[in-house]
């Protein structure tokens, strides 16, 4: 639908109001502390996940006010919604124990096989292996599963807060690039796949090995540079591991999971086996910690406002993008991703007629490469700062220590898809 010009601009300015609030979110956590008469309050504006849904939601309001009913709704039903929906279905399922436990087993047989001290052999392959299952199970899940055995045996126990903030911003940049060894996991691959031709073949070839790459160089670099840390923090059980699952429920529940990825791009189908899967665990509750719905629905509020959001910004960034040459889009690429969404940037690119294998192949490098910039800048990223902010002080993790914290995994990726 066409947009007048004076909204479009009005969602710019309130989209970056959302990404200034999205900076201080630390300050509002602060203020409930400081203030309780008021905690309520602050604790919601202080909620990351909070920030696009509600300045969505004031965004909307505006439309109400200013173009009436039938234009406001006619705008939101025009976006589509399915991602916010997969990934909410498929952060629940990928966070329940019996797949918990089948990932936890692949990781501790892998790790037992480098001989190094403490938890760092744990440590490197959960950060390496995760992210990758991220090409085949989806990056949400992957992202889902890694924030979890993280959460689990090391952000839960007594470590450095150098080493949490060098662990997400590895995390958030290894699933952005983890994924895109297959062209029908990674959001911003997928956009482009089908229009473009990128086959398992290309992709492999052209992405695969340098994404595998600069995930394992990631690991290692940061494990190595913790590695007193590490060696010195015994290898734990967790405390998620209790009694064995039953081998058909596991089965089961991985089962619905492929089912659920399989159909990710049909909402009506995915859902409902995400019904029937909730069912199955209200039947076999003895097997089953907390599933994680309110941490899944709060993530998915932050991907549909901005999906809302998201939609106000073509007017500047679609020409802005597409009038970079073959040799400034990757840079321009990564940089606008920290501040949009990847998936969202690849998408306009898709839309244009002509491009270049080159000006193609820097797009997409670029927008998986900036995905652990920023929390907005790829989809999975809000569910695991979900699962992991609460280990950080004030139950917040500081943008600007995020930023940081993945510029250099980010540089290494960049590296490996500029120079190889």
């Amino acid at each position: 639908m066409q947009i007048p010009l004076s909204i479009q601009m009005i969602g710019a300015g309130i989209f970056v109001i959302a990404i200034l609030h999205t900076f201080s979110t630390k300050f509002f956590e602060h203020l409930a502390h400081v203030r309780p008469a008021h905690a309520g309050v602050w604790h919601l504006l202080g909620e990351v996940e909070v920030v696009f849904g509600f300045w969505a939601m004031i965004m909307v309001l505006l439309m109400f006010v200013t173009g009436g009913s039938s234009e406001a709704t006619r705008y939101v039903d025009s976006r589509n919604f399915t991602e916010p929906m997969f990934v909410f279905a498929i952060m629940v399922i990928a966070a329940t124990r019996p797949v918990l436990h089948a990932a936890l087993a692949g990781v501790r047989m892998l790790s037992s096989a480098l001989p190094l001290p403490g938890s760092m052999g744990f440590y490197v392959t959960t950060l390496t292996l995760t992210p990758l299952l991220g090409s085949f199970l989806t990056e949400p899940a992957a992202m889902t599963l890694s924030a979890m055995i993280l959460a689990d045996h090391f952000f839960s126990r007594t470590i450095s807060t150098r080493l949490k903030y060098a662990t997400i911003g590895v995390l958030f940049v290894n699933v952005s690039i983890g994924g895109a060894l297959t062209p029908f996991a990674a959001p911003p691959v997928l956009m482009v796949a089908g229009k473009w031709g990128w086959s398992l073949d290309f992709m492999l070839h052209t992405f695969g090995w340098k994404c595998a790459l600069a995930v394992g160089i990631n690991a290692w670099g940061v494990a190595l540079l913790f590695r007193k840390e590490l060696a010195n923090l015994p290898l734990t059980s967790g405390h998620r591991i209790s009694t064995p699952v039953p081998v058909p429920l596991t089965a089961a529940h991985l089962a619905f999971l492929t089912g659920v990825v399989v159909f990710a791009h049909h909402p009506a189908i995915f859902m409902s086996l995400f019904l029937f899967f909730l069912g199955l665990t209200h039947a076999y509750q003895r097997h089953q910690d907390r599933l994680l719905l309110r941490e899944g629905l709060m993530v998915a509020f932050f991907l549909a406002g901005l999906v809302v959001l998201g939609g106000m910004q073509r007017w500047w960034l679609e020409p802005l993008l597409l009038h970079m040459g073959n040799g400034t889009v990757f840079v321009g690429a990564v940089l606008l991703t920290a501040i949009t969404d990847n998936a969202a940037l690849t998408y306009l690119g898709s839309l244009a007629q002509g491009l270049s294998a080159g000006f193609q192949y820097a797009l997409v490098a670029g927008a998986i490469t900036g995905g652990g910039l920023t929390v907005i800048a790829n989809a999975p990223n809000p569910a695991g700062m979900a699962l992991l902010r609460r280990y950080f002080e004030d139950d917040a993790v500081h943008p600007g220590g995020l930023f940081l914290a993945a510029l250099l995994p980010t540089i290494i990726a960049a590296l490996a898809f500029r120079m190889l």
